[in-house]
């Protein structure tokens, strides 16, 4: 039987944040959420989350809590005792118990997975993942007698001589739930930080092992701003590689940010500043960006997107958008289609060939297939309790600065005058004007104040 235990009580006071350590976030998704998805990996029987501060807030952090039990450990003093109130909380200490931090993200399953084969193998009490540091400061130094380790000295209470040792506790940690039940309250807390550390365990366990592993970056825990930082751009740095390996262009590979769960395709360049988030899938042949956010989409062949931003909507091929472009929530351009300066689309339907080249807004519309939006047209979609649509047939030719109220509905082929405000349907083949006349008023002169 596994269990897992993953720490996540502490306040990360060094982080300067009234945001809890663990839900501070990498590439979109929390610490303590990455720690969690690495652990799902293994198949656990069991997942506990010990929390203290803010429980309630890393509690619905949390995306899928049907697969973990909350215990909390109020006060929070020390790694030790938060395994002590874990013992108390569940009736069957029995199994393995695999204990980890929630502020290391990076740890990968396929290492703790060598973590409990060695556990199981050598039937051990204990078992931790250790590492050489050329700067060791900050971490607990491991002392290692013959193939077991000895003891587990953390750096504040380390003499001169300890400091020197440079294989550090990674803070992963493999155990023999029923024999550390037997000994885990007599932890005590007399060192210099006055904690209960789960570290004493060792000298108090038979037979404790080391796991000696090369420092890729996945054992990297995150106390303050900086480290956060270096665990972003080591996530990022191992994503563009392999978009890069796979036949992905970047012009400016530090100043974008591409999301774990996206999709590229082949002989797609990405230009600087560019931004893609979550499940965004950008086809082949694409040039996206410079300076341009896409979110939650899906963006065909041959598709241009230039200094814009698009949300949780889809480009089928051959599109261009921007500059200054932006596609909201639920729009759909077809194919063909240009979508041109400081156009905003939101909720709407743009079927294939359709123009809307400038200074236009289109919200919670159909526009039909090669129909030409003329520059500064806008659908009047709300009313002030209600959004309402607008519908315009193919072949369409909307004159500039064009207004509809909707709802309203335009047949195929129809042209508007420009500066019409247009409020009654029209139907296939019609000229739809509304405007007033304009009148000269000859040898008009202004009154001067």
């Amino acid at each position: 039987m596994l269990s897992v235990a993953i720490l996540a009580a502490g306040k990360g006071t060094r982080m300067e944040s009234s945001l809890p350590k663990v839900l501070h976030k990498i590439s979109g998704k929390s610490l303590l959420q990455r720690v969690i998805d690495s652990c799902v990996e293994l198949n656990p029987d069991q997942i506990f989350v010990i929390t203290g501060h803010k429980s309630q807030e890393v509690k619905e952090s949390i995306t899928d809590k049907e697969k973990i039990q909350f215990v909390i450990q109020d006060p929070q003093l020390g790694t030790g005792h938060a395994i002590q109130v874990l013992c108390k909380k569940v009736k069957k200490n029995e199994g393995t118990l695999l204990v980890l931090n929630g502020d290391v993200p990076l740890i990968k399953p396929e290492t703790l997975n060598k973590l409990l084969n060695l556990h199981d193998a050598k039937n051990a009490d204990v078992s931790l993942i250790t590492n050489k540091k050329k700067n060791p400061y900050g971490y607990g130094r491991v002392f290692l007698k013959g193939d077991f380790i000895e003891k587990i000295v953390e750096e504040k209470d380390c003499n001169d001589l300890e400091r020197e040792n440079p294989l550090i506790n990674a803070g992963v940690y493999c155990f023999n739930w029923g024999h550390l039940s037997e000994i885990i309250n007599n932890l005590q807390s007399n060192n210099n930080q006055k904690e209960i550390y789960l570290t004493d365990t060792i000298s108090l366990l038979k037979n404790s092992l080391s796991l000696e592993i090369e420092d890729n970056g996945e054992l990297q825990g995150i106390n303050n701003r900086i480290q956060l930082s270096e665990c972003e751009e080591s996530i990022q740095n191992s994503i563009k590689e392999k978009h890069m390996l796979n036949g992905v262009t970047f012009i400016n590979k530090a100043s974008c940010s591409i999301s774990e769960e996206a999709e590229i395709g082949k002989d797609v360049i990405i230009e600087a500043n560019t931004h893609i988030r979550g499940n965004t899938k950008i086809n082949s042949h694409c040039i996206i960006g410079p300076n341009t956010f896409i979110e939650n989409s899906n963006v065909g062949l041959h598709c241009e997107i230039s200094n814009s931003t698009v949300y949780d909507s889809q480009i089928i091929d051959h599109i261009k958008i921007g500059p200054y472009s932006h596609i909201r929530p639920n729009s759909k351009i077809s194919s063909f289609s240009k979508i041109g300066n400081f156009v905003e689309i939101k909720n709407s339907q743009l079927e294939e060939e359709s123009k809307v080249n400038h200074l236009s807004y289109i919200g919670d519309s159909i526009i039909g297939r090669s129909t030409n939006i003329g520059a500064g047209t806008i659908t009047a979609n709300f009313d002030g309790q209600k959004k309402h649509q607008t519908k315009i047939g193919k072949n369409s030719s909307i004159g500039a600065n064009t207004v509809f109220v909707a709802p309203i509905n335009l047949g195929e082929s129809v042209t508007t005058g420009a500066g019409s405000v247009i409020t009654k349907d029209s139907k296939d083949n019609s000229l739809a004007i509304s405007r007033t006349k304009q009148v000269n008023i000859e040898n008009w002169e202004r009154k001067k104040s």
